[in-house]
């Protein structure tokens, strides 16, 4: 799985990318060797960030991110974009349109209309751009409890 990853990845980000992992870069020794992760880390392109996962301890960490936060908020070009490891009801700029990206859940949930799954469980162990994100959350229904939490949004099913 780590070679398909990183094979897809290398493929598809350039060196002047910015990349965000929406948690769960690794999870322990993998295969027995300490130095796994670190050499998986160098070998990826681009500015790589990371919002911590569950799986993200202080090793993952300390790889050497561009950033490494909770949570994030970015503009990717027309799109507003609030990034959690965890799937969440609602988010700042959620009435404006914010999308919100999250992983945490593997393939279990896809997500809703506005709040994605972007766990590489989901996408073909491929990294994903924000316009394919958009495209793919614009065909899933909206949250059955969006209206309880964002009254008055005027979205509908």
């Amino acid at each position: 799985m780590d070679a398909r990853i990183l094979s897809n990845y290398q493929a598809c980000v350039r060196p002047d990318d910015d990349f965000w992992f929406v948690g769960d870069f690794g999870f322990g020794e993998t295969g027995g060797k300490p130095d796994h992760l670190e050499r998986i880390f160098k070998a990826l392109p681009g500015r790589k960030h990371l919002i911590i996962g569950n799986h993200d301890g202080e090793r993952v960490q300390r790889l050497g991110w561009t950033s490494v936060q909770p949570m994030a908020e970015i503009k990717d070009g027309q799109y507003r974009v609030v990034m959690c490891h965890y799937p969440m009801i609602t988010w700042n700029g959620a009435r404006r349109g914010a999308l919100h990206l999250f992983g945490h859940v593997h393939d279990t949930w896809m997500g809703s209309r506005n709040a994605i799954n972007v766990g590489v469980d989901l996408w073909d162990f491929m990294p994903v751009r924000i316009d394919d994100i958009a495209r793919f959350g614009a065909d899933l229904p909206l949250n059955k409890h969006w209206h309880d939490v964002e009254p008055g949004t005027g979205q509908t099913d």
